[in-house]
């Protein structure tokens, strides 16, 4: 695999720790999210360090689209009718300030910023699109409904979201990193209280951030219940065309497709399925592109991992009532843009003691009680229980094969591991006998 966003880039300085130090925050992982956080935190002067095991930005966030969009596949009307109509506006306003304050900070740095709008098309009709557009306006965001979408293949209807964004993520990430404070090949083994044990020292901090994709405490917050990750997939292409938006399918859990361009470039992913189940897969999306831009040709591929909460909303607060003074960011979907941003200003200010009015939206101890809940318990439960000589490290599921990607795949909580065993994608915190 070849990631678009790591050509013809010069890497981070890397600063590995040496030595204890203290700081009155910690941020451990150095994505999108944790890069924020770090940045909100140092800005409003706090003694901010941020650790990642590689360097910031070679993790998940080099894999990422990178558009930067308050829309979230059809989750207004959704969140309408599972938290009332107050909470589902507060999401999207929590991510429209969330867009507004990436478009600040991408004011000052070279990194392709560019204003598009994002459309959420129907190849069936059937996927509400109607009912969110006419949520969002009775909120008071003008989105556009019509049966007429403009795009280059079949769709019935579709939702624009005017003045979105798109940008190249690790231009930015860089930029905002060497402004801070990171230590880098810092692994982060364990907590003690708001201690961070790494292999190179001890952290001792005040209060202290957990960003590091998947939440690595298993016997606080109970993450690896209520959440889980999903495997998607990435293909550039040359000579085809420029579609003046972003642009996602409805049906893109049920195989769908979305879109961005960058410069010549178009980038076109989906092929979305829960980590070590099979898949499609890139083979849906060449079909789907030689199908309809019969002229266009593959640049690179790649794949990509994301965490989904049962409800599809973030977990973004206390990490724990037991942990007051660690923090979280997890679950971002396929949405971790805007949402990072939300988490920057959301952790900073709780842990600077004030209120945020989107806090209670994104809180980790939010109620439980969904459908969604057992289904993901079944599923790992199913997994757990597979008589299959290979398990992951984590918490002991039985490892699949991913013969596309030459891994080994946990399906219970999605840590990956390379054929020799060699750990990939968290939350496993060591290598695996294979």
């Amino acid at each position: 695999m070849r990631f678009l966003w790591t050509d013809h880039l010069a890497p981070l300085p890397e600063h590995p720790l040496d030595t204890d130090i203290t700081a009155d925050v910690c941020v451990v992982g150095g994505g999108i999210a944790g890069t924020l956080i770090a940045k909100e935190l140092t800005e409003r002067g706090a003694d901010c360090v941020l650790l990642d095991a590689t360097l910031p930005g070679a993790g998940i966030t080099k894999g990422t689209t990178a558009v930067l969009t308050a829309q979230h596949d059809q989750l207004y009307y959704k969140l309408a009718k599972t938290y009332g109509r107050n909470a589902a506006a507060e999401y999207l306003h929590a991510n429209l300030e969330g867009l507004a304050h990436i478009r600040r900070l991408a004011k000052d740095i070279d990194c392709d910023f560019e204003v598009r709008p994002s459309v959420m098309y129907s190849r069936t009709g059937r996927d509400n699109l109607k009912k969110e557009a006419d949520f969002l306006h009775s909120v008071g965001f003008p989105a556009t409904y019509t049966t007429r979408p403009d795009l280059p293949f079949a769709a019935v209807d579709a939702v624009t979201y005017p003045d979105m964004a798109q940008f190249h993520p690790l231009k930015f990430l860089h930029a905002v990193a060497r402004s801070l404070r990171y230590y880098s090949h810092t692994f982060v083994r364990k907590l003690d209280g708001t201690t961070a044990i790494t292999d190179r020292g001890r952290v001792r901090a005040k209060k202290l951030v957990i960003a590091t994709h998947f939440p690595f405490v298993n016997r606080r917050g109970l993450y690896f219940v209520k959440q889980y990750q999903m495997r998607s997939y990435v293909v550039a292409f040359a000579g085809a065309p420029d579609l003046g938006c972003t642009a996602e399918d409805a049906g893109n859990a049920g195989g769908g497709f979305y879109f961005r361009n960058y410069r010549v470039l178009l980038l076109v992913g989906g092929g979305s399925h829960r980590t070590g189940r099979k898949g499609t897969g890139f083979a849906a999306i060449t079909d789907f592109v030689r199908t309809h831009f019969p002229d266009a040709t593959e640049v690179c591929r790649w794949a990509n991992q994301d965490c989904v909460t049962l409800d599809y909303v973030p977990y973004i607060g206390r990490y724990s009532p037991a942990m007051p003074n660690v923090f979280v960011a997890t679950g971002f979907g396929l949405w971790g843009m805007t949402t990072s941003a939300v988490a920057a200003q959301l952790l900073a200010d709780a842990i600077e003691g004030k209120q945020n009015r989107y806090a209670a939206v994104f809180d980790p101890a939010r109620s439980l009680l969904h459908p969604q809940l057992l289904a993901n318990l079944g599923a790992t439960l199913g997994d757990f229980l597979l008589p299959l000589p290979r398990r992951c490290p984590h918490l002991g599921c039985a490892l699949r094969y991913n013969r596309a990607e030459h891994s080994w795949d946990c399906p219970c909580h999605g840590s990956r591991f390379d054929s020799a065993g060699h750990l990939i994608d968290n939350p496993a915190m060591r290598d695996a006998h294979v």
